[in-house]
């Protein structure tokens, strides 16, 4: 099965905007409309799994920490973290790459970096 993501609310949402220029067919739900700004890592967390969907976050300081306790109980589709310092244009391009690369199974329960 495909990767269908869920963006929290600190990604830029060009993200994705640009995601589904390139690609109509992705699954990409925005956090716009779904999670609020300012909600915590592990309500985020248990709406993306709830949803079955993979967690794109720029949240790079607290989700790690936060996703280890909630797979100790619970399984999760994933998350995948987007550095600071990585453009719009690149994130795009690898979410991208890893939407047709990679199924469901192949990130659940982990977190990926996306390289800066």
């Amino acid at each position: 099965m495909r990767i269908r993501f869920q963006a929290d609310a600190d990604l830029d949402p060009d993200i994705g905007r640009g995601i589904l220029r390139r690609e109509p067919a992705i699954d990409w739900r925005p956090a716009k409309g779904f999670i609020a700004d300012a909600t915590p890592d592990p309500e985020v967390l248990r709406f993306a799994a709830d949803n079955g969907r993979v967690l794109v976050s720029g949240d790079v300081s607290t989700i790690p920490r936060h996703f280890a306790a909630f797979i100790a109980t619970r399984t999760s589709p994933g998350v995948i973290l987007i550095p600071s310092r990585a453009t719009v244009g690149y994130v795009i391009e690898k979410l991208l790459l890893t939407w047709l690369s990679w199924i469901a199974e192949d990130i659940e329960n982990q977190i990926w970096w996306l390289p800066g």
